[in-house]
């Protein structure tokens, strides 16, 4: 647990430095498939390798299966309020893969999960929040419950696929809390103009029209691959709803 506090530390101070996300996805036919959100931190690693802290850092590769987590502390975990305990909830069907290597400068994070039908998946990047402000309750030894932070979501991103057709879409579902978090990232978007958010979809067929401009794809058509700007995806998030249709 030690270990992991350390890590989650570098990773949210990583998230206000440089923020390289990847949000990955592979559809099957049926509608069952992969998601994952990987989080690239080598550039902040390269930013931070002169400070003795990170130095004494010990290299880790390292896999949390949050399904097992929960259980071995459920009976901590019942005396949270509800709220708490429907957080942690959320982060049942996942699993976090942790690699830091100071001395190599590599500092890689990846949140993912298998689905049987991707309308009823969890607002991914929401989940990798999450997970990232999972820590102990303070005062608590490291056997109790852990504690989620304040990682209530201003935004709701819900997809689906039918037919020959998929769709991202983002809903503001509280606008106060979504304009505190625009406000909170004013003062680091010097840091942050230059991060991204690349949307990379595997479909089981070519793609056949997209909404959006600057997507490239694989030489089979299969596989969509879209970069946005990460503060415009932060700011504007409905703005970039992606609609994608399929071939027959």
């Amino acid at each position: 647990m030690k270990k992991f506090k350390q890590l989650v530390l570098f990773l949210l101070v990583g998230l206000v430095v440089a923020c390289n996300f990847t949000e990955e996805i592979y559809v099957n036919e049926d509608g069952s498939g992969k998601l994952s959100i990987n989080f690239d931190g080598n550039e902040f690693m390269a930013m931070m390798s002169s400070l003795d802290t990170l130095k004494q850092e010990e290299a880790m590769d390292s896999t949390i299966v949050f399904k097992d987590l929960l259980k071995a502390k459920s009976d901590s975990i019942s005396k949270l309020p509800v709220t708490e305990q429907e957080k942690l909830k959320n982060l049942e069907p996942f699993s976090m893969h942790m690699v830091m290597k100071p001395e190599e400068q590599v500092m890689k994070f990846e949140l993912y999960r298998e689905f049987k039908d991707i309308s009823k998946i969890n607002d991914a990047f929401n989940t990798f929040q999450s997970a990232s402000s999972l820590s102990p309750t303070p005062g608590a030894s490291s056997a109790q419950a852990p504690s989620m932070g304040s990682s209530n979501p201003a935004t709701k991103v819900e997809y689906n696929f039918a037919g020959n057709k998929f769709s991202r879409t983002t809903k503001i579902i509280d606008q106060e809390l979504f304009k505190k978090s625009i406000d909170s990232i004013a003062s680091a978007e010097m840091f942050l103009s230059g991060s991204t958010y690349t949307f990379r979809y595997h479909f089981p067929r070519p793609v056949k029209n997209v909404n959006v401009e600057g997507a490239t794809f694989s030489m089979d058509g299969k596989t969509m691959i879209y970069e946005v700007n990460f503060l415009d995806l932060m700011k504007t998030p409905e703005k970039l709803d992606l609609q994608v249709e399929l071939e027959d």
